[in-house]
């Protein structure tokens, strides 16, 4: 019975978004049909966790075909997962742009809705193909979320994203064709260990691998990521963070633990993420601006989620899935604090902020877990993360990477103090001219250079007074995110127990095979 409901994680945001787009006028509604449609998914995600809690498969072939023809949905404990931290952020924020008003424009909550709809879809399915088209199915919306304000760093920003992923794209789909032509199939239960008993499938897969590593932001292949994702609205930088870069890794891990499984590249995954962890945190620390600092890190965190591709094992993979979702959830809250500080000082420059610690402790405090987090401070969600990712390390005999990894951490304290000091702590910063506000959350041109871009708020002030204080509801969302955080770190053990069930399902692949081909 559950399996019959697999397609609807598809076609139900796809529904409700051509729902939402005909209630353009109806701003209201439109917020209620995109919540309520949240909220239903995230219940059924949480649902279905429980259902293969167990290390069941739950397979649908949709249309009706025979295995191997038909397009497979195909429900484990590793998708469970994704799909319920996927539904979370998306739920998460889209309340954040309620709060902000960076939903007035009508065309907002379709376009998120159909971006989850892809996401969720590249969670449950079963083939190369499909995995393609649903990868494209959240890059569409994502394009023009990107670039919806019209300003001219937005369009900038937006033209490297679109010109590096649709390349990207190309080349993913030139490799499903070569799998498709050495293997004769791009069902993933059938390549099972396909990569190990062929060569051309091997060197076929791998141009899979390398088109998904990209679109997670692996070195060399990164630079895109901070030159693009800081300048949408604050909501789909959070929004793009924890779902669109998270795809490429949950395919690599899916593919690699199938098709190779999990053996034939491990010095050079070693190599390629260690390098990740190191350029990424050092990217960071160049940085002025919060997102910016933030967007380097996501590149850095990558390296950490997908070391164990280095060690592949239950518990390296465990460790690895345990930490993507702990980073997931914290990048989101830290997006979040950070975004309510720049739509209410109306920048996001270190130099031109200050005293937020002081004025708004509740913010500060959401801020300063979400850091101690990413950090890897006790008793977070990070403590546990990386301890488990530096315990597999040194099981496997990597004590450089576990070296690497704690000597990262150290940077990482340094940047997130960055934040700390320039925007947080210290006196508050001399008034700056007067700005002119939008209503997204990024940082606002000029008065003096209106042509920098669309104005859709038309009002001016200077700095934040004492008496300007930051809206409770815009530190609420992220406040959620944390105190999740904080419950995953004390109570690790049920979420771990997850994963661990979930790499199991990754490092033996029968049970999946079992339940695609033989339903």
């Amino acid at each position: 019975m559950l399996s019959a409901t697999l397609p609807a994680y598809l076609w139900l945001p796809i529904l409700i978004a051509a729902v939402t787009l005909l209630a353009k006028r109806a701003k209201d509604l439109q917020r209620f049909l995109a919540l309520t449609t949240h909220t239903l998914i995230l219940g059924g995600a949480l649902i279905s966790i429980t259902a293969v809690s167990d290390g069941t498969v739950i397979a649908e072939q949709v249309s009706g075909w025979v295995p191997g023809i038909s397009i497979p949905f195909v429900l484990d404990t590793f998708a469970g997962l994704m799909l319920a931290v996927a539904a979370l952020m998306v739920l998460v924020c889209s309340v954040f742009a309620i709060f902000t008003g960076d939903d007035a424009d009508p065309y907002f909550h379709p376009l998120v809705l159909v971006l989850s709809a892809g996401v969720y879809g590249a969670f449950l399915t079963g083939d190369l193909f499909n995995l393609f088209v649903m990868i494209e199915v959240a890059l569409i919306p994502s394009y023009v979320l990107l670039t919806r304000s019209g300003k001219a760093t937005a369009m900038t920003a937006g033209r490297i994203y679109f010109g590096v992923n649709l390349l990207v794209s190309a080349v993913l789909l030139a490799g499903i064709g070569l799998v498709y032509g050495t293997a004769g199939t791009v069902n993933l239960a059938e390549l099972a260990g396909a990569a190990t008993e062929s060569t051309p499938v091997a060197l076929a897969t791998g141009v899979v691998l390398l088109a998904l590593g990209a679109k997670a932001a692996l070195v060399p292949v990164h630079t895109w990521l901070p030159r693009s994702y800081p300048f949408a609205s604050v909501a789909v930088t959070a929004l793009l963070s924890g779902l669109l870069t998270k795809i490429g890794v949950y395919g690599v891990f899916r593919i690699y633990g199938l098709v190779y499984e999990g053996t034939g590249l491990e010095t050079v995954w070693l190599v390629v993420l260690l390098a990740t962890m190191i350029i990424g945190v050092f990217g960071a620390l160049g940085e002025s601006g919060m997102r910016s600092i933030l967007s380097f890190h996501m590149t850095s965190q990558v390296g950490y989620i997908m070391l164990p591709l280095a060690f592949f094992g239950p518990l390296g993979m465990a460790a690895g899935i345990f930490y993507m979702i702990h980073h997931i959830i914290v990048k989101a809250a830290l997006f979040l604090a950070c975004g309510a500080v720049e739509h209410h000082a109306g920048t996001g420059k270190l130099a031109q902020l200050g005293g937020y610690a002081r004025r708004e402790p509740w913010l500060g405090l959401v801020f300063i877990l979400a850091a101690l987090s990413l950090v890897g401070i006790p008793p977070l969600s990070g403590f546990v993360a990386k301890m488990s990712l530096i315990h597999a390390s040194m099981e496997a005999g990597l004590y450089l990477a576990a070296a690497c990894a704690v000597v990262v951490s150290l940077f990482t304290l340094l940047s997130m103090l960055k934040i700390w000091n320039g925007a947080f702590w210290g006196s508050d910063p001399e008034p700056p001219k007067q700005r002119v506000l939008t209503s997204s959350s990024a940082t606002a041109p000029d008065a003096t250079d209106p042509a920098a871009g669309r104005l859709r708020r038309k009002f001016v002030r200077t700095a934040p007074t004492s008496l300007d204080r930051v809206p409770r509801r815009l530190i609420l969302p992220g406040a959620v995110l944390v105190l999740c955080t904080v419950g995953i770190g004390l109570g690790a053990q049920a979420l771990m127990d997850l994963a661990i069930t979930a790499a199991e399902g990754l490092t033996d692949t029968t049970t999946y095979t079992e339940a695609v081909m033989h339903p």
